[in-house]
């Protein structure tokens, strides 16, 4: 089956294996139209684009400033129109759990062939979940990295990427610069961020995003 006229974003920091990945797609989707982000900034610029009806996002777990699941739950809470599969070089049945408890609509590993990374897609498309053949899903126990998950949905879209930015170690005056506003309004973002996550300083909040964190791999 073949689907047409669709908006399809590649969320993944290598140029490389989006390329190969849009061109090995490429006959079997006609007329689709594709749209590349190398980091989760990136990734958030192009969904923010009023002009563009997103149909499926593509998402690496460890883009730039993905902090693993950060991302992939940002997007089902405050995107759920948008279904969201991962592909991710891991392979282990927690990862493949824990993306779908977070609510990915599938999981392909970076290793699949084209024909199953084609059958992921169209299942996906039509509304149902596809996983690699013989996978059993584990249960998600409900840990302390559980917690600061459902209390980061919980951010608007732009405390979330102020708290990315304090991740990376930016200055409020930086971060103002950045938004364009002043920097009480940066404190009165963090002080929300506090509040929601259960913590009292930057430091406390950039430790419980990397809660969230995966362990990384050889690409």
């Amino acid at each position: 089956m073949k689907l047409e006229n669709l908006n399809i974003i590649i969320a993944d920091d290598h140029p490389l294996f989006r390329n190969a990945l849009r061109q090995a797609l490429t006959p079997s989707f006609v007329n689709t139209s594709w749209f590349e982000a190398d980091s989760a900034d990136a990734l958030q610029h192009i969904i923010d684009d009023r002009q563009i009806h997103c149909d499926l996002i593509l998402l690496d777990l460890q883009m730039p400033g993905s902090h693993g699941y950060s991302t992939l739950i940002h997007l089902r809470n405050h995107h759920p129109e948008i279904p969201v599969v991962v592909i991710s070089a891991h392979e282990d049945i927690n990862t493949i759990s824990r993306a779908i408890h977070y609510g990915s609509s599938g999981f392909i590993p970076k290793s699949a062939s084209m024909d199953a990374l084609g059958e992921a897609l169209n299942t996906v498309l039509l509304g149902d979940i596809w996983l690699p053949d013989n996978t059993q899903l584990v249960e998600i126990d409900e840990t302390q990295a559980e917690q600061i998950a459902s209390r980061l949905s919980e951010l608007t879209p732009q405390q979330y990427r102020v708290l990315k930015m304090f991740a990376e170690g930016l200055l409020n005056k930086q971060i103002a610069y950045d938004f364009g506003v002043s920097e009480a309004t940066i404190k009165a973002h963090a002080t929300a961020i506090f509040r929601k996550l259960a913590v009292r300083n930057r430091t406390q909040a950039v430790i419980a995003l990397q809660q969230l964190e995966m362990e990384k791999v050889d690409l």
